[in-house]
């Protein structure tokens, strides 16, 4: 194994731990600041893939599938809040699951009434369809490095706006005391919500994102489910700064396994895990 290899074992891990952070980091929001264990969240993800594979089709651009599929994830995200979640804050986390839940089977047939149980693709945009020459034998394709590139840029958005903002304020007040920032005469109805279609809106744009170098294929959220999940039990509950580093070690954890140990793959997500529960047993941030 030389160099160049490893890096480009570092740059793919690197990657898939940054596209895992945006599904994650909504994941956390949502479990950490509602209390809602949010099983169909990786349901969004598969949304915003579709979506964008749909109408990428229809307008012959994948920025503007981009643009357009991420208001129709977020509102998605705010009816179902407002309609079934809402009904849910003051129940056991068991009437969570099974709304939840139910909702993955919803949106699973959904998506095969609407766009049929065939695996599609998405073509690479024409600005990125090169990539960067390492050696004679190996290149790295430019997508990905746009797409960590971007992944980077929104995890430094999220950041200053869940820590630098009024809005960010009212976010983690809401975690810590929701009934005194209700009494403080701010509309945690509406907060929640937000917050709701915010996570929901992180999840499909990444799913769209992801198009070039994924598959579009029905149930795709479902593995991302499982692992970002994972994020969120490594980073800490309600913590988008855990969320970051867990998705970077989940990242590079299951890109090196699959490159050494590719029968014992999954073993290696898990261990990672198992190890940091054992040093921490809520997480890096709880």
């Amino acid at each position: 194994m030389d160099i160049w290899f490893f890096l480009i074992q570092v740059l793919n891990g690197v990657q898939y731990g940054l596209l895992l952070f945006l599904v994650a980091s909504g994941l956390t929001l949502i479990f950490g600041i509602m209390g809602i264990i949010n099983l169909a969240h990786g349901a969004f993800y598969m949304l915003g893939a579709y979506l964008a594979w749909w109408l990428a089709g229809l307008t012959g651009s994948l920025a503007a599938a981009v643009l357009l599929s991420l208001p129709l994830a977020a509102g998605i995200g705010y009816v179902i809040e407002a309609l079934l979640v809402r009904v849910l804050y003051k129940r056991d986390h068991l009437d969570q699951v099974l709304l939840t839940y139910g909702l993955i089977l919803i949106f699973n047939e959904a998506q095969r009434i609407f766009w049929g149980n065939d695996v599609h693709g998405v073509t690479m945009p024409a600005a990125f369809n090169w990539s960067i020459k390492l050696t004679e034998a190996q290149s790295y394709p430019s997508y990905r490095l746009f797409l960590s590139a971007v992944c980077a840029a929104l995890a430094v958005a999220m950041y200053v706006v869940i820590a630098r903002t009024r809005f960010g304020m009212w976010v983690r007040a809401g975690a810590s005391n929701r009934d005194m920032v209700a009494a403080l005469g701010i509309n945690v109805k509406l907060l929640f919500g937000v917050v709701f279609a915010v996570g929901a809106a992180l999840a499909g744009l990444a799913g769209a994102l992801s198009t070039p170098i994924t598959s579009v294929a029905p149930g795709m959220g479902d593995t991302v489910l499982i692992l970002c999940f994972v994020v969120v039990v490594i980073g800490g509950v309600g913590s988008v700064k855990g969320a970051f580093l867990g998705a970077m070690l989940i990242g590079l954890a299951d890109t090196f396994g699959k490159v050494f140990v590719p029968d014992y793959a999954s073993f290696t997500v898990y261990g990672v895990m198992a190890a940091v529960l054992l040093w921490k047993p809520r997480g890096l941030f709880a």
